[in-house]
């Protein structure tokens, strides 16, 4: 499903209008950015949790050259399913 499928969705269920609809998307996506950003949990009952995982520095090969480069610690966003949503697609 592409963006504008699930605004067309949200359109439908919610009886609004698509551009009502893809402003909330967004509006909605865009606290889930930020809140990640500020390192806090987003959490959803019953869809799941939107984190931030914080993974360390490693070496890793070229795979062209096989050369051993040294990748950085960094910051990546993480959902875990909650149970409802697990149970949902069974």
């Amino acid at each position: 499903m592409t963006k504008a499928e699930l605004i067309e969705k949200i359109a439908a269920g919610a009886g609004l209008t698509k551009t009502d609809a893809g402003k909330a998307l967004d509006s909605a996506l865009d606290a889930v950015k930020v809140s990640l950003k500020k390192g806090q949990k987003v959490t959803l009952v019953g869809f799941g949790t939107f984190s931030v995982s914080k993974r360390k520095a490693r070496k890793g090969r070229n795979p062209k050259t096989g050369a051993e480069i040294k990748i950085a610690a960094t910051k990546v966003p993480k959902f875990t399913a909650g149970k409802t949503l697990k149970d949902s697609i069974k």
